[in-house]
């Protein structure tokens, strides 16, 4: 598919490699760091992912996120996240994973974390 971007990645943007995935920095970070973890191969949902490609994933959000921790000790957690298909907010249709650093103090209320898509869902008892 040549119109999707996630398909035509210049080498220069990968950050990190894994077999059937790449780590590229977020053009539009919701924090520093931001990083979209992606399968090579075009699939448009993380339903279509082999198990060798979410493999992939899991040890490349983990050397991701062992790097971003190494070299800025400011990052202390992370979201991590998926949008899939339109209604969830997908913007690209080829399936990838948010790795979004975070930092005390960046949000004032983090409570309730991924909650916080669907606005007053974030604020639970528990």
């Amino acid at each position: 598919m040549n119109s999707c971007p996630f398909c035509t990645l210049p080498p220069e943007r990968i950050v990190a490699e894994d077999g059937p995935c790449v780590a590229i920095r977020d053009l539009y970070p919701v924090s520093e760091g931001h990083t979209l973890i992606i399968p090579r191969r075009h699939v448009a949902s993380f339903r279509e992912m082999t198990p060798e490609e979410w493999a992939a994933t899991q040890r490349l959000a983990r050397t991701v996120a062992e790097a971003l921790e190494r070299d800025d000790p400011s990052v202390q957690a992370y979201n991590i996240g998926i949008n899939d298909g339109r209604q969830a907010g997908q913007t690209i249709p080829h399936a990838h994973i948010h790795v979004i650093p975070r930092r005390t103090g960046d949000v004032r209320r983090p409570r309730g974390g991924v909650r916080g898509v669907i606005p007053g869902k974030a604020d639970y008892p528990g």
